[in-house]
């Protein structure tokens, strides 16, 4: 594979020859990918696989998977972030195209720790099985074969032969479900968890298994695949990282932010000082709100805190001279002298609107920047509750908050399997009196803004444009120093022989 710095050059393929390259809208990624593509494509697509799995992810933890509102929801995603999803659809070389190379740069950004490897084999895994549930059933075997899986579809009349001891071996299934059940002979050794739980028929060392129970063998074969696939990867990953203008953005991707840009200052102004302790309690998310809470207590916040909650009320519209009077009021109550204050404090406001220093336009900081980077220590605020909090801390909070103690126990069950988001997403769900939100939360901006469009009657208040955008700071359109150095090459003529990537990447 090569990366360009100027215009890719798109390979023209006959129908045939593109429908040959990806014969099924699933696949178990065992080739890499080959031919040229620019380094923003590599880029975009990677940004795009990463939500495709936050999504995944977000998904599985609100809703039972293979339910009907599960199935849907996902295929939304698909559709709008256009990876492949369905068979028989028209022109689907592209989208298939685009879930095989993002699949394998991803490889590259998740295979740097135990940690990282985990998450991402879970959400592929996810993600397979949900392609898997649609697949028409007269293309599974062709799947099978091309996924190099020797499991075969018996004869209806070897099924009629066993069907007793079938049904016998797997109990959900009844005559007329057998009869209209596929029934697959597979090698005893592909079957083990299903033998261990007495869920199969065995006979002359092979198992034969009905359709219902081959997706977890699929997906267990796919799991020890792609794990070994990244061990490989890792261990050659130090040949990859070599090449500056890539090991940015591999590093980056793995906890980067791609949702909305809410340093657009398309509400400024809309706030006023007056406002803050009621918005508060009624549309803050619980990190800002405690934040808010300890500086009217204690009329101080340490510097993680200033950062944190100064660059959120910029994000909902406060302008620098409010930012400027309201830290200033607060900080003299705890008698800090207004000339100390003028000192020692104002130049960090100014600088994070970007009007001093290096005229940095810093964001608000997103779920993720806060979960992943600077913990609290003694005497700091800063932080997300559901992830730097003690358990029976975070319980007392969520009392006081007045969520009901069925309410209290999912919100704890979720942090407990470290789904911080999706623990504040139901906290949401909970103070707004809301069902489903119908938005995955990933920036406590977003928690703002959507709780002031429930309020105030489903009045949408966000008018920014929805851009991709990564950690903070981000001057003009970049998204962080280190990737606009890799990026900086974009437009020149140099280019780089990768075609050890392909072996790197099996």
């Amino acid at each position: 594979m090569q990366f360009l710095g100027g215009n890719r050059r798109k390979l023209r393929l006959a129908d045939d020859q593109r429908n040959a390259c990806y014969p099924h809208s699933l696949q178990f990624y065992l080739q890499p990918p080959s031919g040229n593509i620019s380094l923003i494509e590599f880029e975009n697509l990677a940004i795009d696989r990463v939500k495709l799995l936050k999504a995944v992810e977000n998904l599985g933890v609100s809703y039972v998977k293979g339910s009907e509102q599960y199935q849907s929801k996902l295929e939304i995603e698909l559709r709008k972030l256009k990876f492949s999803y369905r068979e028989n659809l028209e022109d689907e070389y592209e989208p298939r195209r685009r879930d095989h190379i993002s699949h394998f740069i991803l490889r590259l950004a998740y295979c740097q720790s135990e940690e990282l490897r985990r998450w991402f084999i879970q959400q592929e895994m996810d993600l397979l099985r949900f392609r898997f549930s649609i697949l028409p059933k007269d293309k599974i075997q062709c799947f099978l074969k091309d996924s190099h899986l020797q499991f075969e579809a018996i004869s209806d009349e070897e099924k009629t032969l066993r069907e007793q001891d079938i049904m016998a071996s797997s109990h959900s299934l009844g005559g007329v479900q057998l009869e209209l059940e596929s029934v697959y002979k597979i090698p005893f050794a592909d079957a083990l968890d299903l033998f261990r739980g007495r869920k199969v028929y065995l006979e002359n060392g092979f198992a034969y298994v009905p359709l219902k129970d081959i997706v977890a063998i699929i997906l267990n074969e796919f799991r020890t695949k792609l794990s070994k696939a990244l061990a490989l990867t890792a261990r050659s990953l130090p040949a990859v990282q070599s090449d500056e203008r890539l090991q940015p953005l591999l590093n980056h991707l793995s906890h980067s932010y791609t949702g909305q840009d809410y340093s657009t200052q398309g509400n400024v102004g809309k706030v006023s000082l007056d406002q803050i302790d009621s918005l508060s309690t009624k549309s803050f998310p619980p990190c800002m709100r405690q934040l808010h809470k300890a500086l009217r207590e204690n009329h101080h916040l340490r510097h993680g805190g200033r950062m944190q909650y100064g660059l959120f009320l910029k994000g909902i519209g406060l302008t620098l001279e409010q930012a400027l009077q309201f830290w200033k009021q607060e900080f003299i109550r705890g008698k800090m002298d207004p000339d100390k204050f003028d000192k020692g404090y104002s130049y960090n406001i100014r600088h994070s609107f970007g009007k001093e220093g290096k005229r940095t336009d810093y964001t608000p900081y997103s779920c993720l920047k806060i979960i992943l980077t600077n913990p609290p220590s003694q005497g700091d605020y800063h932080g997300c509750p559901f992830r730097h909090s003690d358990p029976e801390l975070l319980r007392q909070k969520l009392q006081a908050y007045k969520i009901p103690p069925s309410g209290i126990n999912q919100i704890l069950d979720l942090v407990k399997g470290t789904h911080y988001q999706v623990a504040c997403q139901k906290f949401f769900e909970m103070t707004h009196n809301v069902d489903d939100c119908g938005f995955s939360l990933s920036h406590p901006n977003q928690f703002f803004f959507e709780s002031q469009r429930i309020l105030s009657g489903g009045k949408d208040v966000k008018k920014e444009s929805v851009q991709p955008e990564t950690p903070q700071p981000k001057p003009s359109v970049q998204r962080s120093k280190d990737v606009s150095s890799a990026l900086a090459s974009l437009n020149s003529s140099l280019e780089m022989d990768l075609e050890e990537l392909e072996e790197l990447l099996q």
